[in-house]
């Protein structure tokens, strides 16, 4: 069965239930990303708080979880691991800044073998077109590792914070984006 323009007309006009709510989202997430990037101290030991309960939670859930198959193998370890997330996201709900430079280390930490790897992948490119892009891409994300790690630990939480509010806007925007473009 053929359509008419006069169907393909009401497909594309009529709304999808939720979209408006994804476009709230969206303008709240951006909202959020530039108050953190106004407030990087407050965005980033706001980020270690969510991280420190996460394991809070994780290892209170990982405890019960071993104590429910404690007839099966590996019990010990099970347990163990468990007492460890919960020690671990005690420790950062008490000593917040420490968890702050601890992300901020790890972040430099991975850009600098991510960036490590682009450039390694860009060499064995050469001579196809664009190799030069990902060598590019992958000494910036070395330099970008580097001025974090030289800056450690008390940079941290301006690392943090901008990089929170940095994720926050970008997740705003393609929630915004991709509104719109979603078909019922």
């Amino acid at each position: 069965m053929a359509t008419t323009s006069a169907d393909t007309h009401h497909l594309s006009t009529r709304r999808e239930p939720g979209r408006g709510w994804q476009i709230a989202f969206g303008v709240l997430l951006i909202v959020s990303g530039f108050v953190a990037v106004l407030m990087p101290a407050i965005a980033a030991l706001a980020t270690a708080l969510v991280f420190a309960w996460v394991l809070v939670l994780s290892g209170a859930w990982e405890i019960a979880y071993a104590f429910l198959t404690r007839s099966r193998e590996g019990f010990g370890w099970k347990l163990a691991s468990a007492l460890l997330t919960l020690a671990l996201g005690i420790a950062l709900l008490v000593m917040p800044q420490a968890g702050v430079a601890s992300l901020a280390l790890l972040v430099g930490g991975f850009l600098f073998v991510s960036g490590l790897s682009r450039f390694i992948l860009a060499w064995r490119m050469r001579p196809r077109r664009g190799w030069g892009w990902v060598m590019f891409d992958g000494l910036l994300t070395i330099a970008l590792s580097i001025l974090i790690i030289i800056g450690w630990p008390p940079n941290s939480l301006a690392v943090i914070g901008l990089l929170t509010g940095f994720a926050l806007i970008s997740s705003g925007v393609w929630r915004i984006a991709l509104a719109p473009a979603r078909a019922t």
